[in-house]
């Protein structure tokens, strides 16, 4: 099991995510990454530049959940839960 923590704009997200109907496909990929966060499926993307060392899995077509895993502590970061081409 891994611990899950939020950065700020996460925090700030999650109030987004309440009021546009994508609470349900949060959670669950939420409990996927306490679970296993390298799970497929659903896909993940390694992604690059900024980001890189963070992965990306779609809430919806528009609309992804940025995190990072650190596995020495079993927790992963939740970066973003809206889109990350803000």
């Amino acid at each position: 099991m891994y611990r899950i923590f939020y950065t700020k704009q996460a925090q700030k997200d999650a109030k987004k995510i309440q009021g546009s109907g994508l609470k349900t496909n949060v959670v669950r990929l939420l409990e996927l990454l306490k679970n296993d966060p390298f799970q497929v499926p659903p896909p993940y993307e390694k992604l690059v530049g900024d980001l890189t060392g963070a992965y990306s899995r779609r809430i919806n077509i528009k609309h992804r959940l940025v995190y990072q895993v650190y596995k020495k502590e079993s927790a992963v970061k939740v970066i973003r839960m809206w889109t990350h081409y803000e």
